[in-house]
């Protein structure tokens, strides 16, 4: 059973883990997109930072109602070993997640 938001770190984790499996349950803003080329990521880096990441912060509030905003970050192959950030607002029961932005940790 999943549990309401907002979500532990380590629910969040496991949850975004799992919606990260399927490119198709994906949205991406424009400030993302932007970002992601302004940053020189690809896509295959947000998507190993959604599978294989870990959220280490509270949730925050979406615009949404009932939904919130979760950071979750890793290094992934193509990073040269810097951390990853990816914000997302996941919707567990639409099986969706709208990604919003992409950035380095250390920046």
């Amino acid at each position: 059973m999943i549990k309401p938001q907002p979500w532990s770190p380590a629910d969040a984790t496991r949850y975004i883990r799992e919606l990260g499996k399927q490119p198709k349950n994906l949205s991406y803003s424009d400030h993302f997109t932007s970002r992601l080329l302004e940053r020189d990521l690809l896509i295959g880096d947000v998507l190993y930072v959604l599978r294989n990441g870990f959220v280490y912060e509270e949730a925050v509030p979406a615009t949404q109602a009932n939904l919130y905003k979760y950071k979750i970050e890793t290094r992934t192959p193509n990073s040269h070993n810097r951390q990853v950030r990816v914000v997302v607002i996941p919707d567990y029961g639409r099986c969706w997640i709208k990604v919003v932005t992409v950035m380095w940790v250390d920046e």
